[in-house]
């Protein structure tokens, strides 16, 4: 019997996308047919890519071409500003489809449980990062007061953050930087980020890439600490890292170049600070945050580090939190609130007792947490379609009950509740018309003459879904 599936997957980001083109080419390998349905609660599809990463790295430029040539090919159904558990139940989609993945991702920030980190001042990195990304479900201003600023956290949106808020506007307007953003941060009075870290320097959880670029910003000073090395040195668990890693090997020379002479002159005008062996234990101030407290450590030598009774005060007027992302849950689904996570078996969805719940599966950051790169993403997908296509082959995968055959019967559906979904169509629209916008940009300021803009990204929601559906009648 030939093999013919509908399948809904929750979430446009790339491991929504993934899974999509592996399911569609999986089945056609085996002479299949199946009809794919994406849902994303955004007007816009790619998830973190779009909403998630820094607009100054420019080989995001290349994942988002792979994802727009997935979703160009049509053999996956866009389907925008909708998010499901409230537009459209999880129940509601299992009576129409025979599988639904969940695919959605990581947007919240993980908690940093130490005193004073509610002061005001004190703000999570991922609602930073929707900003200066124009997510459009977050305040259009941000409170760029302070002069020092730090960052808590040693991966790469540690980095992120702390490169954005340290760097200089105009060297962000060859990005789709939102103009909201570019007017915000030109306000800012910083001179000063501190990135601080629990560990040593051969330790990192940044790559090379993200570390490299931020000797390469323009007029800011990147400082590194000679104390901070001396603690680290002769720990052999770094030192075997060192010599069996290149990409560990890379770093430490990148930070070991930064390393200067006691009496070197900084001559920028902003400067980047990267602390290591420093773990935050409170947020001082009092009303609002002026400064942060952290306990020195020392390496263990197991990779791990201990408290060494030392405790420095660092005067800051802002405090950053990046110290990893968590999941939400999707009403409907199962949900493992201490590791923030779709319980599942290798993709499958189980319930409370640990049992497949059939037609039920996840994948990416909400089947296994935030980590990983790419890479891994497109593993985690490959698992959960196997599986998937495994369960269509065993006749375990549930009937739908309403005949939605021809595809249209969800558009109907939305429609009848007055959901102003966007398509794959709608979004090329949205595409061109920031692209529009990057080619009309005209500098506000002489001293961004001669800047070329790609694109200039939408950020309101409302005003993404008119340029998407009024460009675009047809239902792609």
């Amino acid at each position: 019997m030939t093999l013919s599936l509908r399948v809904a997957i929750v979430g446009a980001g790339p491991a929504g996308i993934y899974a999509g083109n592996i399911l569609s080419r999986q089945v056609a390998e085996v002479g299949g047919e199946v009809a794919i349905d994406l849902f994303e609660s955004l007007p816009a599809p790619y998830g973190l890519i779009r909403y998630g990463v820094a607009p100054d790295h420019p080989r995001i430029k290349g994942i988002v071409n792979s994802l727009h040539e997935m979703l160009d090919a049509g053999t996956i159904r866009l389907i925008g500003n909708v998010e499901v558990g409230r537009d459209i139940t999880v129940d509601e989609l299992r009576e129409r489809y025979d599988a639904v993945v969940f695919a959605t991702g990581a947007l919240r920030d993980a908690p940093l449980d130490i005193p004073g980190i509610e002061l005001p001042g004190s703000f999570g990195a991922a609602d930073v990062v929707a900003w200066y990304d124009g997510h459009p479900d977050v305040p259009r201003e941000w409170p760029l007061e302070a002069e020092s600023i730090a960052v808590i956290g040693n991966g790469n949106v540690a980095l992120d953050v702390a490169r954005v808020l340290a760097k200089h506007p105009r060297d962000l307007l060859t990005t789709d930087v939102p103009a909201n953003v570019v007017e915000g941060l030109e306000a800012s009075p910083v001179t000063d980020v501190h990135v601080f870290g629990r560990r040593g320097p051969g330790h990192v959880k940044f790559t090379p890439i993200e570390l490299r670029e931020l000797g390469e910003v323009p007029d800011v000073d990147v400082i590194v600490y000679d104390d901070d090395f001396e603690r680290a040195a002769n720990d052999p668990h770094a030192e075997a890292l060192f010599a069996s890693n290149n990409q560990v090997k890379v770093m430490t020379r990148t930070l070991n170049g930064w390393r200067k002479p006691a009496d070197h002159e900084y001559t920028a005008s902003r400067r980047l600070h990267l602390h290591f062996l420093h773990a935050p234990v409170e947020v001082l101030g009092d009303g609002r945050v002026e400064g942060v407290r952290f306990e020195r450590t020392r390496p263990v030598g197991d990779g791990s580090v201990e408290g060494t009774g030392e405790f420095v005060d660092v005067p800051v007027q802002a405090v950053y939190r990046a110290v990893g992302y968590a999941s939400s849950p999707v009403a409907g689904v199962p949900f493992d609130e201490r590791a923030a996570v779709i319980p599942n078996e290798g993709g499958r969805v189980t319930d409370a007792a640990g049992a497949a719940i059939p037609g039920v599966y996840a994948t990416g950051w909400i089947k296994r947490g935030p980590v990983g790169l790419i890479g891994h993403t497109k593993g985690d997908a490959l698992e959960t379609v196997t599986n998937l296509l495994a369960d269509a082959a065993a006749g375990s995968l549930p009937e739908p009950i309403v005949d939605s055959a021809e595809g249209d019967e969800v558009f109907e559906l939305l429609e009848a509740r007055g959901i102003r979904f966007t398509t794959w169509a709608g979004w090329l629209e949205l595409d061109a018309h920031e692209r529009g916008l990057g080619e009309a940009w005209e500098p506000a300021v002489a001293a961004h003459a001669g800047i070329v803009r790609e694109r200039v990204k939408v950020v309101a929601r409302d005003e993404q879904v008119e340029i998407s559906r009024d460009g675009a009648l047809a239902l792609s």
